[in-house]
């Protein structure tokens, strides 16, 4: 099967759903109708094997799992998906693989509501691209920086339990209501949209979890000007997870510095919080408060009168994670 035929069969087929998609898959290049008076909104994210991903994944948790995680970007800002483009290299062209894929990623892609408009596939070791837009009214905007001292540090969801998933799979645990729900967190990141799109008029500052709480908390906090106060017994964690691992130090181990759990973090102005908490609670939204920016720089997670100390900060690709 050669690359065309490749596209054609597997990629071609699905018709966009966004009107400002004038041209997609199958020239050059996509046109595309930029919307009046918003931002266009634009991420990457990459996958590799062997650093993202198990080499047994399936093709189809793969495809969940590359556009759940860059959709991500798009939620963290506070915008609303509309398209993406794809690079896929592969060792070879297996056909029953190439449908699997294709099928769950078009799905996923339907779901999140975002449109495929085209990409590139090559031979080699496999490596996935996604290329993410979308859109964002000027005064919706979540950005990284803007917290204060005194602001207070919300979480949505829970944390740890994709790290939980990922372990699950390198022990090869056998299959339980718990694990299957860890290995699904892991395989279908599910980007925080609406979520961020309600906080966003109320939020100074924000990002989602890729690398792990601490290490992400300290891109919101000017590293070197401002600091956090965490309090480890208000860090959201899953009934799944506390199944799975009974030893709490590695729970919040996991929850603190696991990385991928694609979750918000978000500070607030403090006489924000009792004003808003309610509303939210009552639309669905699950956040959490756990901590306070501190004008005092470094992290400090407390349990109960002392210091936890977390054996990593979170996963940075170039820096040795044994030390």
């Amino acid at each position: 099967m050669g690359e065309f035929e490749l596209i054609r069969r597997y990629f071609a087929t699905q018709t966009p759903t966004h009107t400002s998609v004038l041209l997609g898959i199958g020239d050059d290049a996509a046109l595309l109708q930029p919307e009046a008076a918003e931002l266009l909104v634009v991420s990457v994210d990459s996958l590799v094997e062997g650093t993202h991903f198990l080499p047994e994944i399936a093709p189809a948790d793969l495809a969940t799992r590359l556009l759940g995680a860059a959709v991500s970007d798009l939620a963290a800002m506070g915008a609303r998906p509309a398209w993406f483009t794809l690079a896929l290299t592969l060792p070879e062209a297996n056909p029953d693989w190439l449908a699997a894929f294709a099928q769950s990623l078009s799905q996923r892609a339907t779901e999140l509501g975002i449109d495929l408009i085209g990409g590139d596939t090559t031979r080699g070791p496999l490596s996935l691209t996604a290329q993410v837009m979308g859109w964002v009214k000027p005064n919706q905007v979540i950005r990284r920086q803007g917290a204060q001292p005194g602001d207070l540090i919300l979480v949505t969801g829970q944390l740890g339990d994709s790290r939980a998933g990922l372990q699950t799979l390198l022990e090869q645990a056998a299959e339980t209501p718990e694990i299957a729900y860890l290995r699904q967190k892991f395989y279908r990141p599910e980007p925080r949209l609406a979520w961020a799109q309600h906080l966003a008029p109320w939020v100074s500052a924000g990002l989602d979890i890729s690398d792990g709480l601490l290490a992400d908390l300290n891109h919101l906090l000017a590293p070197g000007h401002l600091g956090a106060e965490i309090y480890l017994e208000q860090v959201p964690v899953s009934a799944a997870l506390c199944l799975y691992q009974s030893d709490s130090h590695q729970r919040y181990q996991w929850a603190l510095t696991g990385g991928e759990d694609f979750e918000l973090c978000l500070t607030l102005p403090a006489a924000l919080w009792s004003q808003q908490q309610s509303q939210w609670q009552a639309q669905g939204i699950e956040v959490q408060c756990i901590g306070q920016v501190s004008a005092q720089p470094g992290i400090r997670v407390w349990q109960g009168d002392h210091l936890f100390q977390p054996e990593q900060q979170g996963y940075d690709h170039f820096r040795r994670q044994d030390g």
